[in-house]
């Protein structure tokens, strides 16, 4: 087990569980209604944030030379970056929506001071 351990191969399992997760989950967002508003890109990038951080790993554990370390962790920033603006704009879009009509807290039936 401590060959496994040192030579990386151990992030090779972890990895393709992980290709694995993001197979279902692409394919429960096409199947399912919790998972029918998940957004693809947004699941992508987050996954593709972590693989980068385990290749980085791996690569730290078979001794490679430090930039091969250093390109990983880089590419792992993008993907993370990528997937917080992915985020931040399904946010803001959710900002703009109007709100369905009805009562909700922010119409005069909450807001509305009424004095006796």
């Amino acid at each position: 087990m401590e060959g496994v351990f040192a030579s990386g191969r151990i992030v090779d399992g972890i990895l393709l569980l992980v290709a694995l997760e993001a197979l279902l989950l692409l394919w429960l967002s096409r199947r399912t209604a919790p998972f029918a508003g998940l957004s693809r890109p947004a699941l992508l990038a987050t996954l593709a944030s972590g693989a980068a951080l385990m290749l980085a790993l791996r690569a730290a554990l078979a001794g490679s030379p430090w930039s091969v370390i250093a390109a990983w962790m880089l590419a792992g920033l993008v993907a993370h970056l990528v997937d917080l603006g992915l985020r931040i704009r399904t946010a803001m879009a959710h900002r703009r929506r109007s709100p369905a009509p009805g009562t909700t807290p922010r119409t005069d039936a909450f807001t509305r001071v009424t004095t006796f």
